[in-house]
């Protein structure tokens, strides 16, 4: 994966209107899932990569160090030997001067080799750390969206628990309604109603029965009473009479 690449993902990720992706799916926990998978495996992919870009960079800054060091070193050499050549010219010993001057010559060379691949790194170093900040940038932008859909899946998934207890309370409600006559008390209900129906309708006979006992029990004494006075009769005797007393 190239870092332009690694950059045009991390920014891509890192804008995502998670809300309006929301709005979108017909099932929000299951896509917010799937996002938090595919945001989790790139930001393991881009904390790969930035890391490989990041050592690449490190590796040109120690280059460069090293070519400025060298730089610095040759230039060392280059002063001593021309600090040498000098002595040896005005000691008269200009065969040695001579070859004191060419080494430190050598030196100069080697010094402006290393400088010029220092200074031919420069660019590279500073475009590579512009890219490293971006990436890093846009990492913990991820890392944020992440965070964001974390927090999103895990309230959906709690309203979605309540409404699904809510439901079921519901359910639990509407099933023992007492009003409902086909709900288990509205029967219970029911059964008792025609049992006080029975009993009363069995009071009501029990008490028309005693009514006509007792009217049976009044013609009896009428009977009775007949008797009497039929044989009083016979035995010579007036009609009964009413009188005061009685």
């Amino acid at each position: 994966m190239t870092k332009q690449s690694i950059f045009g993902r991390i920014a891509q990720l890192a804008k995502a209107n998670i809300n309006a992706l929301i709005d979108q799916a017909e099932d929000p926990q299951k896509m917010l899932d799937q996002m938090v998978r595919d945001y989790t495996a790139s930001i393991q992919e881009a904390e790969a990569a930035i890391a490989q870009t990041i050592g690449n960079l490190r590796l040109l800054e120690q280059d460069f160090a090293e070519d400025v060091a060298t730089a610095q070193d040759w230039g060392r050499k280059a002063v001593a030997a021309s600090a040498k050549a000098d002595e040896f010219r005005a000691a008269g010993n200009a065969a040695d001067a001579d070859k004191f001057d060419n080494l430190a010559k050598v030196a100069l060379g080697k010094q402006l080799a290393s400088e010029n691949q220092a200074r031919a790194a420069q660019p590279t170093i500073q475009s590579q750390t512009a890219v490293v900040e971006q990436l890093k940038s846009g990492l913990d932008g991820m890392k944020g969206k992440l965070e964001q859909l974390r927090a999103k899946r895990d309230e959906l998934v709690a309203r979605a628990k309540i409404a699904e207890a809510q439901s079921r309370v519901m359910d639990a409600v509407q099933s023992i309604d007492i009003m409902d006559p086909t709900s288990e008390l509205g029967r219970f209900e029911e059964k008792i109603r025609r049992e006080e129906a029975r009993v009363m309708g069995r009071q009501e006979l029990a008490a028309s029965t005693l009514d006509a006992q007792f009217e049976a029990l009044e013609d009896v004494s009428t009977q009775t009473e007949i008797e009497a006075r039929l044989a009083a009769l016979k035995a010579g005797g007036g009609p009964a009479q009413l009188t005061d007393g009685q």
